[in-house]
């Protein structure tokens, strides 16, 4: 299938390493201007040389904070001037720290609003512009599977990508008349450093090895693995890319078959 993203510009946030690494190569593979954000910029360089090694498509990069207003419109507007315009905005944040209800603070819970929830609004609104310009683009969301499933661990996250997702929703009826759809992608267990992380956050709490973790987690997973980010990049270009012309306001678990709910 012709994706039909040769030559179209994407911004995606948090496009170091991970998840929006992930989208960010697929994207480039198929031909796709990329500019590239995250908090430190020797990653950016590394991750910028790594897709330029890889792929014929241009990239540039710059310093991304998505929690700070300042800070997106900067990176918005850098990528703008590199490529004379957007049309996908691949909107990425780290998740916020692992916990339970009782380990966070107001401080804690206004970090994760600003970073994950304020900082995607904040992205989107600055973008939409752009989008305008050209007739019309694709947004795509990164939150968790701990939409559709809370994890007791991830209390942060679950209430924040919730959010997310209901805005994606919100924003895929409000836009769709201009051509502008949005999506939302909801990874299970793909194998990034954040998956591992949380595998030894919830090894030192339960008193077994990283291993252990890994082993009695993919036992959950249909297809009996983890997901690589290679995977995860090509189904988030589909849904940015032509190929999903006719899909809006969907969100799209990619999980190995592990979410168990029917909606």
């Amino acid at each position: 299938m012709d994706l039909k993203l040769e030559g179209k510009v994407a911004l995606v946030a948090g496009s170091s390493r991970g998840l929006g690494f992930g989208v960010a190569k697929a994207l480039a593979l198929e031909g796709a201007k990329i500019h590239l954000g995250a908090r430190n910029l020797e990653s950016l360089r590394q991750a910028a040389e790594s897709l330029r090694s890889q792929t014929e498509g241009g990239v540039s990069f710059s310093p991304l904070d998505a929690s700070s207003g300042d800070s997106i419109a900067e990176w918005i507007a850098q990528g703008v001037a590199e490529w004379g315009g957007v049309d996908l905005l691949v909107a990425n944040a780290g998740g916020p720290p692992a916990g339970i209800f009782e380990d966070f603070s107001d401080d804690d819970w206004q970090h994760a609003f600003e970073a994950n929830l304020l900082g995607t609004v904040r992205l989107i609104r600055a973008t939409i512009p752009h989008l305008r310009l050209r007739g019309g683009g694709a947004v795509l969301t990164i939150t968790s599977l701990t939409v559709k499933e809370p994890a007791e661990m991830l209390v942060l996250s679950n209430v924040m990508r919730s959010g997310v997702a209901s805005l994606v929703k919100t924003l895929a009826t409000r836009f769709a008349p201009e051509g502008i759809r949005f999506n939302n992608i909801m990874p299970g267990s793909i194998d990034t450093e954040r998956v591992r992380s949380l595998a030894s956050i919830r090894a030192e709490r339960e008193g077994i090895s990283v291993h252990a973790v890994r082993a009695n987690s993919e036992k959950t997973i249909p297809l009996g693995r983890y997901g690589t980010t290679d995977e995860f990049g090509r189904a988030a270009a589909f849904l940015l890319s032509d190929g999903a012309s006719y899909i809006t306001g969907s969100s799209l678990a990619l999980d190995g078959g592990a979410l168990r709910t029917v909606w």
